[in-house]
């Protein structure tokens, strides 16, 4: 009897890691955290792995406009993850406005706004660090959660077909900012 229990138990836990793990609408597999959205032409499947199209987005700027990623499209983006509170992100500004003076990419840094105490700290932040590229607010962090942001700086580098090369967790220097870029088409 303890022999069928087990046995049955283990069915049903494999049985259900199975049904888990099945995209039923187009009935292939899948692993957390993958984005299994179809895009309306033949670039590929939108997603978080190298290789992927990046998820696209739109989201307010600091100055009351708004950018979303595919207006960049034919040109290497840099996206940044950050807040003004994060002494990692603090470091990585400054070498993040010299590649943006310096080398042929757009910076597209997204700020988590819900964490931040009110957007004029974001403007003081962006003014006393003489900051010229685009400040993106995520006031509801839905972009942060979409691209599963965990630790912040995180970085993703797109290349002009809007493809995913690289994803850094972490703060960068602007040498690894640099080459990260160069290896990009």
């Amino acid at each position: 009897m303890k022999k069928w229990f087990v046995f049955i138990l283990l069915f049903g836990m494999v049985g259900w890691v199975l049904y888990d793990t099945i995209d039923w609408q187009s009935g292939e597999e899948t692993s957390p955290g993958q984005i299994t959205q179809e895009i309306n032409d033949p670039e590929g499947e939108i997603g978080l792995k190298e290789g992927n199209i990046a998820p696209n987005f739109t989201l307010e700027t600091l100055d009351g406009g708004e950018m979303a990623l595919t207006d960049f499209r034919g040109q290497k983006v840099f996206v940044n993850f950050w807040a003004t509170w994060c002494p990692p992100c603090q470091a990585e500004m400054p070498h993040m406005q010299e590649l943006y003076e310096e080398h042929d990419v757009e910076i597209l840094a997204i700020n988590l706004t819900e964490t931040e105490p009110n957007v004029e700290q974001v403007d003081r932040f962006r003014n006393d660090f003489e900051l010229t590229f685009p400040i993106l607010l995520d006031h509801d962090v839905s972009i942060a959660e979409l691209y599963q942001i965990q630790p912040i700086p995180s970085s993703y580098f797109i290349d002009t077909n809007g493809r995913i090369h690289s994803v850094a967790l972490g703060a960068l220097t602007k040498e690894m900012m640099v080459q990260r870029i160069e290896e990009m088409n």
